[in-house]
């Protein structure tokens, strides 16, 4: 058996690195293997300069201009005193974070007319790929087909430890062993993360967020979802904790900006950060998503935007602090809706059932009995498994979607540390300062109107839509003494709780010991978020765990086969938030009969959505004023401000904020959103059907420059007319 798991590598590394055909625009590749696979198909498609120029280790290089933004966006440095540009609502949490109702970034924007007034952004980072090695030998050569997952997993951690911490041995750098192909192959990459990242610029919502929740995921589109950051460092140029004496970052590469513009059939290229895609996986786990998975999430989220939605209208002050929250459940909630229009229209069952009746075919003509059994064992085990996904589900999306909830659980610690035989006062006193530090937090952004509602909500769905033997025993209370009257018990839990009130909260830490657990344990909202939490360890966690392992070395084995099987096929790795590569087209888009859209989309379009009642589609005046006078400077073209285009690369989300770049290696827009008929490219990808949206430089540059005045901007910029 060992042999064999050896022989199906060696054909994966073959197929990687030998075969030359290309799926069209399909594709996530890293950027240290684009010479060996990608090089030439580049080239045809419009690619000018030499692919060294966009990775590598021993010269600057365009990966040095692209950083992990936060914990899930891409980033770009478009100066040399390392000012970023990302999109606006990958920067939305940190201009949210600095607002107030008498500061209110996110209404009226923010533009620092000086260095001196780039705010501070804690908790905010950036990180850059110093380099990236293929240590799959070096892992792959200590398994064994006889281990158990649990032994294959501790072995993998293990040696991952060793290769990482060797890789920043006398360093400042970080390191982290990735899995590819489902576990076939590893990647070590070495990283380098700055946390001085300070607000430089933003443009008010009703130009970063034009259309909202309407136009989002949708095209045509006339959002200027941007917003600009710096990036600062220590004298050394190395990177340091916040400080005054801290100086802009001087990087190793920075684009080129293009003012020329694009046309249809340009070459495009995006560079960045994709989150998550799951291209290789069985008719089964699809047929899952598309009928359980996605419309169980999208019913949850609704209710819970729908609710936060109206609590949003009692003032100002609430509208600020749930309005980031808003933002991101809304975002994933449509992407599921447009996700399984685009499964079901493309039959991507069905087709997956076509290929796996040809595999199983190869699989009897060839004697490949190691496979035998695959396909009739993800059947039986995707089955059991659905029951688990949407009670899990139920908790990740729906109890723990109540805030109240998951604050609770902050407290478990302290309690658990207070209830030890021997209580160590330091360690109790430290705990609870570090809650007492993140009450503030949570009860910045927190109203217990808007809460109350989505828990009566979200438990009475819980109660409805998830088999009995999963509910917890805490329902049976509620049952028996308020008749399931979930609003009922949602006024007398919030009655009685002191977690909903920040003074009661931080009265109790300020002296805290190990006796104080008891009012900790006794408050109703801790004894039902521990109902919850323990309902989930004891009748799902475990079960839910062990089908995923046994699901992830099926689908380890079944990646393996596939590779297997088509050996003349170029295959590319899944995403998992590492540094990829993706190209393609300026392109049209037919997403329905008799329905056409161009490739672009101009400021005209902004003035025809403008809708004074609606806030969604509100025009700014002096937007409306540079309009009317056709005042776009050196930004405009014949006559139009263009604002963002389409083309045809494979991207997803952490791709936001991504740069897209012209074929001279020059950025000509920041990647931000997909269309909506093809959000189903994280399971199977459609030329026809997919494109990635992005925003036209040329209008970020006409906002900064023309709309907000921040011209000291533009002139530290390098661009090409």
């Amino acid at each position: 058996m060992r042999k064999t798991l050896f022989k199906v590598f060696f054909l994966f590394q073959l197929s990687i690195i030998n075969c030359q055909l290309s799926i069209a625009d399909e594709g996530m590749w890293l950027p240290v293997f684009l010479k060996q696979l990608n090089e030439d198909a580049m080239i045809k498609k419009g690619l000018k300069i030499p692919v060294d120029q966009i990775y590598s280790v021993n010269n600057s290089s365009m990966k040095d201009a692209v950083v992990l933004f936060g914990g899930g966006c891409t980033a770009e440095i478009i100066s040399d005193k390392g000012l970023i540009l990302t999109n606006h609502h990958c920067g939305y949490s940190s201009i949210q974070a600095q607002s107030s109702v008498d500061h209110d970034y996110l209404t009226n924007g923010y533009w620092a007319m000086t260095q001196e007034q780039e705010l501070p952004c804690p908790n905010l980072t950036v990180t850059f790929i110093v380099r990236i090695d293929d240590v799959s030998d070096s892992i792959n050569k200590n398994l064994t087909a006889s281990m158990s997952e649990i032994e294959r997993d501790s072995k993998i951690r293990e040696l991952c430890a060793k290769l990482e911490g060797k890789a920043i041995e006398g360093t400042h750098y970080e390191a982290k062993v990735k899995p590819f192909f489902n576990g076939n192959q590893f990647f070590l990459f070495l990283t380098e993360t700055f946390k001085d990242i300070r607000l430089v610029g933003a443009p008010p919502e009703s130009i970063g967020n034009f259309g909202a929740d309407s136009d989002n995921w949708m095209w045509p589109r006339h959002t200027g979802d941007f917003s600009m950051f710096r990036i600062y460092a220590d004298k050394d140029n190395k990177p340091a904790p916040y400080s005054k004496e801290n100086i802009p970052y001087k990087p190793r590469w920075h684009f080129t900006i293009s003012l020329k513009g694009i046309e249809k059939n340009d070459f495009t290229m995006v560079y960045g950060f994709p989150g998550k895609t799951q291209e290789y996986l069985p008719s089964y786990a699809i047929d899952m998503v598309e009928k359980l998975d996605d419309p169980a999430k999208i019913k949850i989220r609704d209710a819970r935007l729908q609710i936060m939605g109206d609590g949003m209208k009692i003032s100002d002050t609430v509208r600020i602090q749930y309005s980031s929250k808003r933002k991101s459940l809304s975002n994933a909630f449509k992407k599921w809706q447009g996700e399984i229009k685009g499964l079901k229209r493309l039959n991507t069952v069905a087709k997956k059932k076509e290929f796996e009746k040809s595999f199983t075919e190869w699989v009897s003509s060839n004697n490949k009995t190691q496979y035998k059994n695959l396909i009739p064992e993800f059947e039986k085990t995707y089955g059991e498994f659905s029951n688990y996904v949407l009670a899990n589900n139920y908790y990740t999306e729906g109890t723990l979607g109540i805030e109240l909830i998951s604050y609770a659980q902050n407290f478990q610690k302290l309690v658990e540390l207070s209830q030890k035989e021997k209580p160590d006062d330091a360690e109790i006193k430290k705990e609870a300062e570090k809650l007492k530090t993140n009450s503030a937090g949570f009860f910045k952004n927190y109203d217990t109107r808007i809460d109350k509602k989505v828990f009566a909500t979200l438990l009475k769905m819980f109660y409805d839509d998830v088999d009995k033997s999963f509910h917890p025993g805490i329902f049976k209370m509620i049952n028996e003494e308020y008749k399931n009257d979930f609003r009922k018990y949602a006024d007398d839990i919030f009655s009685k709780t002191f977690m909903v009130s920040k003074s009661e909260v931080d009265e109790l830490l300020a002296n805290f010991s190990a006796k104080s657990a008891k009012k900790i344990m006794k408050d109703p909202a801790y004894q039902l978020m521990k109902s919850i939490t323990d309902n989930q360890k004891q009748k799902v966690a475990g079960e839910f765990a062990e089908l995923t392992e046994t699901l992830n070395k099926m689908n380890r084995l079944y990646m393996a086969a596939q590779m297997e099987m088509q050996n003349e096929k170029k295959f590319f790795p899944d995403a998992n938030l590492t540094l990829r590569v993706t190209y393609g087209q300026v392109l049209n888009y037919d997403p329905r009969d008799a329905v056409h859209y161009n490739f672009y989309t101009t400021l005209e379009g902004v003035m025809e959505k403008e809708d004074a009642s609606d806030n969604e589609f509100i025009v700014p005046v002096k937007l409306k004023e540079l309009y009317d006078k056709k005042d776009y400077g050196q930004y405009g073209k014949n006559g139009f401000m263009p604002l963002a285009f389409i083309a045809s690369n494979h991207t997803t989300g952490g791709n936001s904020g991504s740069p897209v770049i012209n074929g001279n290696g020059e950025l000509i827009g920041t990647n931000y959103d997909r269309v909506w008929e093809g959000t189903m490219s994280d399971y199977q990808y459609d030329p026809e059907q997919c494109r990635n949206i992005a925003l036209d430089i040329r209008y970020t540059l006409f906002v900064v420059d023309k709309f907000a005045g921040c011209k000291r901007l533009i002139d530290e910029m390098t661009i090409a007319n």
